[in-house]
């Protein structure tokens, strides 16, 4: 299996749908495929911190910095275009 047919599964093995077969080519893939274990195992993680669906106050310099960064962002779009961003 590709790594790319990997990432076209992906959501199917997450969601648990995939037929015996294709899981345990999956599974195998992950046995020996670094980069696809850790998006794997990334998108898991993530999947069940927002199940989990509590909010989180973030400190308000973090929040300050990334406002900022944003509109910063915003600013360089406006000015190049998002060809250049």
């Amino acid at each position: 299996m590709k790594c790319s047919e990997f990432l076209h599964e992906l959501t199917n093995y997450l969601d648990g749908v995939l037929d015996d077969t294709t899981k345990v080519e999956l599974e195998n893939h992950l046995s020996w495929c670094h980069n696809c274990y850790v998006v794997c195992d990334t998108t898991k993680k993530t999947i069940e911190i927002y199940r989990d669906s509590q909010l989180y106050e973030l400190p308000e310099n973090l929040r300050t910095r990334l406002r900022s960064a944003i509109m910063a962002k915003c600013q360089q779009y406006k000015k190049r275009g998002p060809e250049s961003v």
